[in-house]
């Protein structure tokens, strides 16, 4: 069974829960999206609050030494559009 893969300007996105991993592995950096707050709309939840990081991709260091920049945003709209900044700045 074959299955699609979720891309955003170019970029993988990869959800489980309430975290969403934004970026390809082999490149140098990723951001990482985590959901902390949803309202309701109609009988949907949507995101709300989300805490956006930029962190090295290599999984050998530990999470803070990865950890390159942090923020908060209100939706997803947002959180995705400054990850994309970020990734576009760091990738090179």
């Amino acid at each position: 069974m074959s299955q699609e893969v979720l891309m955003f300007k170019n970029r993988r996105v990869v959800r489980q829960g309430d975290k969403i991993i934004y970026g390809n592995l082999t490149d140098s950096h990723i951001a990482e999206i985590a959901i902390t707050s949803k309202k309701k709309v109609g009988n949907i939840d949507v995101a709300d609050k989300v805490d956006i990081t930029l962190m090295l991709s290599d999984m050998t260091l530990s999470r803070r030494k990865r950890t390159v920049k942090t923020a908060k945003k209100n939706g997803l709209f947002s959180a995705f559009d400054l990850a994309s900044v970020w990734l576009t700045r760091y990738c090179k």
